[in-house]
């Protein structure tokens, strides 16, 4: 028996029919947080150019704190959306499990 390839059925963010799980985030939203990562893409090449550089490391540090700084606003932006979105959707659709995996998700964050 030959084998179908069947897409499979996202409902909301994060809820699929199979083993993947997909957010849907609009084109603008991609659009800023890649441009956001982008820059932090840069910043970090920057510090490993300090650091081979041997720049002072009162320097290279404040730069790492920037660029956790900058990582740490994307996951907001992203903790935003997905609480607005996914988890809401997830409740209403009885799937309280959800809670559980943010606040484990939230743990992850703040560690």
């Amino acid at each position: 028996m030959e084998e179908i390839d069947v897409p499979i059925a996202i409902d909301g963010c994060g809820h699929s029919h199979g083993d993947e799980r997909k957010s849907h985030h609009s084109d603008k939203m991609k659009q800023g947080l890649t441009s956001r990562l982008n820059r932090i893409e840069g910043q970090i090449r920057g510090i490993k150019g300090m650091i081979e550089k041997d720049t002072y490391c009162d320097d290279v540090l404040t730069q790492i704190a920037a660029a956790q700084s900058a990582l740490g606003s994307v996951a907001k932006l992203l903790l935003e959306g997905h609480l607005k979105s996914c988890v809401i959707e997830r409740v209403q659709a009885g799937e309280h499990e959800v809670v559980e995996e943010l606040l484990v998700t939230i743990n992850k964050l703040m560690k």
